[in-house]
């Protein structure tokens, strides 16, 4: 995901030093890259050394993003790698207009407005008996982990009851998607092979079982998502069954990554800023624009590792040639003094809080709506409901990624300790 390749073409700058980019992805930055990304918004399209391109500042990354000749198909780069979902149909992120835009249409209709308007208003009785569930559990403990414990079971048993996945086979999917999670933080020189091939096999009984319940949702229409694409006929068609599966595992995986985030880092946030919870516990409401400013603050995804273009393309005076790796550092952009005041400060009052938490453009996160609400219930009912938590450690330990940046545990104390 982070390789850089050398690519061929003009330029008119050499921009920042590739340093700073080695800085952000090394570990001893995860806790707090924001320094390094100040340093980064000096330059902001910055030619690195092996020929890509990193874009650091808001106005920048909104512009490419919306520009009709950026390619998220990796076929596109001028030394094509093999799609990330080797083996099976690609998903609609990784597709370019026309094929992403009729892919998306055909999932939002039952994801979302207008066809759908009522899906996750519907999911809230489930939601909060979800979150509440996982709270009892936790609820009489001197010391709990609010990703083992919370943030890393609560998304999959939503994904599972949003695609329609037997009751039965729930417990299957916490430990495929905990086998994947592990392989993603892998690490070749600590880790064992085993944790690598776990991942790789859970891959594979994912597809394969995925597969198998979409052929066997034809012609039973039901209220999840697997049935109702398997069984839809509307303007753009019917998605095949491959389709269905490669739509399927990009809510899970891709969904599951960023519920966990920003929950934890939600919880993070508020347990650094003790004035905030108390607000949150008297003020219900304040959580839906406080997730906002989450999602700008500590966003859960703080990097889009590649992007080319169709062809040349000028963005800040800078000529980024054809086929060129663009590596877009949203997290920097979020916090890009040019846009935003003082953003380096946590405010959930903030107004005209455009962040860049879930991207922009065509691309703009799928399931944003439904992760926006996990967070907002999840956040609320632990506020009210934990007793005085206290941060174990901070900064607590993270992932190994820089993109999908979060803590791997956060452990809290509650009680009298």
């Amino acid at each position: 995901m982070h390789q850089h390749r050398q690519e061929e073409g003009r330029t008119t700058t050499t921009g920042t030093p590739g340093t700073t980019l080695q800085r952000i992805f090394d570990y001893s930055a995860r806790a707090d890259p924001y320094p390094l990304y100040a340093e980064l918004r000096e330059t902001p399209v910055a030619r690195q050394e092996d020929g890509s391109y990193v874009i650091s500042t808001y106005r920048e990354i909104t512009d490419i993003l919306n520009d009709p000749h950026l390619s998220s198909d990796l076929r596109n780069l001028s030394r094509p790698v093999p799609p990330p979902e080797e083996g099976g149909t690609s998903s609609f992120i990784h597709m370019d207009s026309p094929e992403h835009d009729r892919l998306r249409r055909m999932a939002t209709r039952h994801f979302g407005p207008p066809h759908t308007p009522g899906l996750v208003t519907g999911l809230e009785g489930f939601l909060t008996a979800a979150v509440g569930s996982l709270i009892d559990d936790v609820a009489g403990k001197d010391q709990i982990d609010i990703v083992d414990d919370f943030a890393f079971p609560l998304p999959v048993t939503v994904t599972c009851r949003l695609l329609g996945v037997p009751c039965e086979d729930e417990p299957r999917f916490h430990l495929w998607v905990n086998d994947i999670m592990n392989s993603i933080d892998y690490n070749p020189e600590t880790d064992p092979q085993e944790k690598l091939d776990k991942g790789v096999q859970a891959r594979k009984d994912l597809h394969q079982y995925l597969g198998e319940l979409v052929e066997q949702c034809h012609g039973r229409p039901g209220d999840g998502l697997l049935s109702r694409l398997a069984n839809d006929d509307g303007p753009d068609g019917r998605m095949a069954d491959a389709e269905i599966v490669a739509t399927a595992r990009l809510l899970l995986i891709a969904g599951h990554e960023t519920v966990v985030n920003l929950i934890t880092n939600g919880m993070l946030t508020l347990l650094r800023h003790p004035q905030v919870l108390q607000r949150l516990r008297n003020e219900p409401d304040l959580v839906v624009p406080l997730v906002e400013e989450l999602l700008r603050y500590e966003p859960p995804v703080h990097i889009i590792p590649w992007r080319t273009t169709y062809s040349d393309v000028t963005v800040a005076d800078t000529v980024i040639p054809r086929g060129s790796q663009i590596m877009l550092m949203l997290a920097s952009g979020s916090r890009d003094p040019k846009r935003f005041h003082d953003p380096d400060r946590f405010d959930p009052d903030r107004h005209d809080n455009q962040h860049l938490g879930f991207g922009s453009g065509i691309h703009l996160c799928f399931g944003g709506p439904l992760a926006r609400r996990e967070t907002q219930i999840a956040l609320t009912e632990l506020v009210c409901r934990l007793d005085r938590p206290r941060l174990v450690a901070d900064p607590p330990p993270y992932r190994l990624s820089p993109v999908l940046r979060g803590p791997i545990h956060l452990d809290i104390e509650q009680g009298d300790g």
